[in-house]
């Protein structure tokens, strides 16, 4: 199952949106800039390097920066990027890129990529993508890391097939994250999330290709855990683990096409 983009958005077909919120994350400074100099550092200059790949001493002129503090004209950083059939690294003289970074303390100009392939061709998809990212993120609101899923309870209504479903999650920052999974007689199941300390039945699941979407897609369990199931019966605790199946089902997966080492 593919997640769509949300709204405005374009699919990225070397990228996933979860795959560049993890860049975007840690970075300092978002930079558009174009290569001026590359130049490939020795075996013995690269340590740590996969095979497959070269690592690159890269100057680059700033076009636009994204986020963070002017960081001049100039800028210089390390890259590790794929070799082709021949075992040569691709040439970048005047590569239009998105570099997400850290600055280097007391060395102006001078980054360190939040991850080796943190050099970004650039394409107008990755790069509207990252802006809504980092516009997201920067909002006091943002959706906060969830770091477990702490309480589930299913509470069976009046009428036959009529229920709800509260999941209640732990976060980093310990806002407050809830879920809510309705079940009605003759109805498809619905279910929603706050953001707020008021368990809201009248929410509504997130927008695909958001940040709300990928702190649940990317960190939720995969399963209810069974301490964390509180529901009254046996019975209870079926439709608890069944409601949250189905949260995940429609959340779909956190694809990732990036390979970490």
């Amino acid at each position: 199952m593919s997640v769509p983009m949300a709204p405005g958005l374009e699919a990225d077909p070397d990228l996933t949106y979860a795959d560049l919120v993890d860049l975007a994350l840690p970075a300092q400074v978002v930079v558009r800039a174009e290569v001026r100099k590359a130049v490939r550092l020795k075996p013995e200059e690269a340590p740590g390097l996969p095979a497959g790949r070269a690592r690159l001493y890269i100057e680059a002129r700033t076009q636009a920066l994204l986020i963070g503090e002017n960081i001049g004209e100039s800028i210089r950083f390390l890259a590790d990027v794929p070799l082709d059939a021949r075992g040569k690294p691709p040439k970048l003289n005047k590569l239009q890129v998105l570099v997400l970074a850290r600055v280097v303390p007391e060395r102006p100009g001078e980054l360190q990529l939040v991850a080796p392939d943190a050099m970004l061709a650039l394409t107008p998809a990755r790069e509207a993508t990252l802006r809504a990212i980092l516009t997201e993120t920067s909002r006091p609101d943002a959706p906060p890391v969830i770091t477990a899923l702490r309480e589930a309870l299913h509470v069976t209504g009046n009428l036959a097939g009529e229920g709800e479903t509260q999941l209640f999650l732990g976060t980093a920052t310990g806002a407050p994250v809830s879920i809510s999974v309705l079940r009605r007689p003759g109805q498809p199941t619905t279910w929603g999330v706050s953001f707020t300390e008021i368990v809201d039945s009248s929410a509504r699941p997130p927008l695909p290709a958001t940040i709300a979407w990928y702190r649940l897609a990317c960190g939720l369990p995969q399963r209810l855990p069974e301490r964390a199931n509180i529901s009254a019966t046996l019975a209870d605790r079926r439709i608890a683990a069944e409601d949250y199946a189905q949260v995940l089902a429609d959340l779909g997966p956190c694809a990732r096409k990036r390979i970490t080492r």
